[in-house]
């Protein structure tokens, strides 16, 4: 049985034997990349999907017919997915932070009692 196609679109990669290397010509190999759509200008790039494309021109107009005419969007994103770095899972602890923030915290400051005093010595009567 021979596994041609009919459909003049489809190029299939005719395998040798077993034994042989596979060659794969230029422009066979394509790579995945990641697509970040921003609805509005100033609000944050949101992760859409991925794309195929055989290089970065290509996957940016193939996320913008993917993801870009769906709904409103002002820019978009494409990057390949083997350029995206990421920490090991065993490096959380870099993470990890001192929960303990006095610091930040208003309380040891008496400013509202002097307000309040400061308030009520300007709204009581004044003898005369």
């Amino acid at each position: 049985m021979s596994d041609q196609s009919y459909d003049p679109r489809v190029n299939r990669l005719q395998l040798g034997g077993t034994d042989d290397p596979v060659k794969v010509a230029e422009g066979e190999n394509w790579n995945v990349y990641e697509v970040f759509h921003q609805e509005k200008r100033g609000s944050h790039h949101v992760h859409v999907g991925c794309v195929h494309a055989p290089d970065p021109q290509l996957a940016l107009v193939f996320a913008k017919e993917q993801f870009g005419r769906r709904k409103k969007c002002v820019n978009l994103w494409v990057v390949r997915s083997a350029d995206i770095l990421a920490f090991n899972l065993e490096d959380e602890d870099m993470f990890a932070n001192n929960q303990e923030k006095t610091y930040r915290d208003a309380s040891g400051f008496k400013v509202m009692d002097k307000i309040n005093k400061f308030k009520g010595t300007a709204q009581s009567p004044k003898a005369e």
